[in-house]
């Protein structure tokens, strides 16, 4: 009998169905006020202010956990996500960190000093 997969196994499953093919993918503004559509931002805040790191991170925050393909694709920025990544990576659950540093060698720690 095969053993059923882990909640931690099937929540990484979920996150890499969502993934962009690349990080040039993502086209998300980089400055300015971002509103995030209610199946997003469902509790609190909806709107971030690009330019004020804490909302930044705030919003990248939710948009990883709650975007489906087309909100990273809309909302994430590749040079904001990979500049914030060193500090965002602590901010967000293991099972998300894990799914975009796997697909993405530019997220993998130690890829900014070798890059």
């Amino acid at each position: 009998m095969a053993t059923p997969p882990s909640v931690s196994d099937l929540r990484r499953a979920r996150y890499a169905r969502r993934l962009p093919a690349g990080l040039a993918e993502l086209a998300g503004p980089q400055h300015g006020i971002v509103s995030l559509p209610l199946h997003l931002a469902w509790s609190g805040l909806t709107e971030f202010d690009l330019d004020q790191p804490r909302l930044r991170m705030s919003c990248y925050r939710i948009v990883l956990a709650e975007g489906l393909h087309a909100d990273l694709v809309e909302h994430l920025s590749r040079d904001l996500l990979i500049g914030m990544w060193p500090v965002l990576r602590t901010l967000i659950s293991r099972d998300i960190r894990d799914v975009w540093e796997a697909a993405f060698t530019e997220l993998r720690p130690g890829a900014r000093a070798v890059a």
